[in-house]
């Protein structure tokens, strides 16, 4: 199943964090990267007082349930020593699971696709470097991206290839 997540952090080295849970998730007999985005600078999201973000975002095939890869992604989070102290708050790491082939449901531990990707520019346009016509919520990425505030936001790294060496 095709999956794609959006990473972020801006807490000690983001960059090197994405690139190494990226890393983390290819090495893997379940998951392989097929596609990242080029590397974003961005403003903070709804707390923002605090520094400027690093994001990314990537497609992965795998042969997780959304749940596993869940547990997969919350892993390597808590392995790069996130701490969850305040919503939208600093972070060292952040992976969430976007979208899940075309499934989508509302739980409570897990909403496919991510119940706020369509509303957030810094999802949005690292998501459209390679996936501008994947259709969330009855409409192309491409056309939630002209809708939304990209104010602030700016290419860190034009290379896709970022991740595999950072």
């Amino acid at each position: 199943m095709r999956a794609t997540l959006g990473l972020g952090g801006n807490l000690d080295n983001p960059k090197h964090a994405m690139a190494l849970a990226l890393r983390t998730l290819d090495s893997r007999a379940d998951c392989q990267v097929v596609s990242v985005s080029r590397l974003y600078r961005t403003p903070p999201w709804g707390k923002t007082d605090q520094s400027f973000f690093y994001n990314s975002c990537a497609a992965v095939d795998t042969t997780l349930a959304p749940e596993a890869l869940l547990e997969v992604c919350l892993g390597i989070e808590r392995d790069m020593k996130r701490v969850r102290i305040e919503r939208w708050g600093p972070r060292t790491i952040d992976i969430d699971i976007l979208t899940y082939g075309e499934l989508e449901r509302a739980e409570p531990l897990l909403s496919i696709p991510h119940p706020r990707m369509t509303e957030r520019g810094f999802v949005l346009m690292p998501l459209a470097d390679f996936a501008a016509d994947l259709t969330v919520k009855g409409r192309a990425i491409k056309d939630w991206l002209r809708e939304v505030d990209v104010e602030g936001i700016e290419v860190a790294d034009e290379s896709r290839d970022w991740w595999q060496s950072a």
